[in-house]
């Protein structure tokens, strides 16, 4: 008989990989109850689902997926304890969110007419996004700080500096998970007394767990003009954010610098891959089958007279527009009160298709050497007989 699957509907092409392991059921993630997954054997799931004793208690569950990287949604324990298999897909969606960084940066940069060249960016938590950033930073030239106190303790690797010692960079990037006890301890990690410990006038970028930053801090720090900005792609009490929050920052996004087409199809494979393991099945579905190609691959960028960043800008936008969704995401400060919570699932729910950098192909008569490498270094093709 085939296994029994219970899915969160907004996995991507969970149908077309989990269909042939057994009988699929899709439903909003918000909706996951224990009556509804008591019968299924695998439970996939993404971070809007808690999966605990609550949920899973009496069920004949076997195995879990998450097709995120985090995991602050998981009682790890708790499966630990009922001997119920888990996979989340650490890593999948990494390069997307180092993509939305750079985007959001160089995007800052142009809008306030600065360079970047001299700039020193810091980077809390250097896993498999964080790793990310630190390689297209320093490619771009820019001077990079990173802290990561369990890495550092792991390896005793010289290039990892104290949180402390971070705090007088111009910008801080932040990819640790969400952690509520131990010596590494990441939720309020940036509260009021962090939020002053930062460089004046400089700028906190979240793309990891809203409540690793303390939401009226970081509203009072603002106000006082102490730093100069944010960018948020995560918030407390998803969905209901804080909207005041939202009119005092540069960038806000829902949720979704990882949503990359091709970062959300890696969460799926992974989590497949490891389902098929588990049970003991040989995998058969591709990435390659669901990836579809893109209408307009090609850029087009004219940089006579315009700064590196400028160039870089108007090259990233044509990929991937983050002034976009940001502007997607300030309607909500539009709706009645009631529609507010839906609106912000559902921008991630409907999201448009995003492609990563390495699918697009610049034509252009660059004529510099170092803007060509970082042109490069960020992943696009580039048509050399263009230059």
């Amino acid at each position: 008989m085939k296994m029994k699957i219970i899915a969160d509907e907004n996995i991507p092409f969970v149908g077309a990989a989990f269909q042939t392991l057994g009988q699929l059921t899709t439903v909003a993630g918000r909706q996951m109850t224990a009556e509804l997954v008591r019968e299924a054997d695998i439970l996939l799931v993404r971070s809007v689902t808690p999966v605990n004793q609550k949920l899973l208690a009496g069920s004949q569950i076997k195995f879990v997926g998450t097709a995120t990287i985090g995991t602050d949604h998981i009682d790890l324990d708790y499966l630990t304890q009922q001997g119920i298999g888990f996979s989340n897909a650490a890593g999948s969606n990494a390069n997307s969110v180092a993509e939305y960084v750079i985007a959001a940066l160089v995007a800052h940069a142009v809008r306030q007419r600065i360079s970047l060249k001299n700039k020193v960016l810091g980077v809390v938590g250097v896993g498999n996004i964080g790793r990310r950033v630190v390689r297209y930073a320093e490619k771009l030239g820019w001077h990079v700080l990173q802290n990561d106190p369990p890495l550092a303790r792991q390896t005793g690797e010289a290039r990892f500096v104290s949180l402390d010692d971070l705090m007088d960079a111009d910008f801080i990037t932040l990819h640790v998970p969400l952690t509520f006890e131990g010596q590494d301890k990441t939720y309020h990690l940036f509260d009021a007394a962090r939020l002053h410990q930062m460089k004046p006038d400089s700028v906190l970028i979240n793309t990891s767990r809203g409540p690793v930053v303390e939401t009226q801090a970081a509203k009072q720090i603002l106000e006082s003009g102490y730093l100069q900005t944010m960018f948020l792609d995560v918030w407390e009490n998803e969905p209901e954010i804080d909207l005041d929050l939202l009119t005092q920052i540069a960038i806000g996004t829902p949720h979704i610098a990882g949503y990359s087409l091709d970062g959300k199809v890696n969460g799926t494979k992974m989590i497949y891959d490891a389902a098929c393991h588990f049970f003991q099945m040989s995998p058969t579905w591709e990435i390659t089958a669901v990836l579809p190609p893109l209408d307009e691959s090609d850029l087009v960028v004219i940089p006579e007279g315009k700064s590196d960043e400028a160039v870089l800008h108007e090259i990233i936008q044509q990929a991937y527009s983050i002034e976009q969704d940001d502007a997607n995401l300030r309607k909500i400060l539009t709706l009645p009160t009631t529609q507010r919570n839906s609106y912000f699932d559902q921008s991630r729910k409907n999201y448009p298709i995003r492609r990563e950098f390495n699918n697009y192909t610049v034509h252009s008569k660059i004529s510099s050497p170092s803007l060509i490498e970082k042109i490069k270094a960020l992943g696009f093709q580039l048509n050399r007989a263009d230059y």
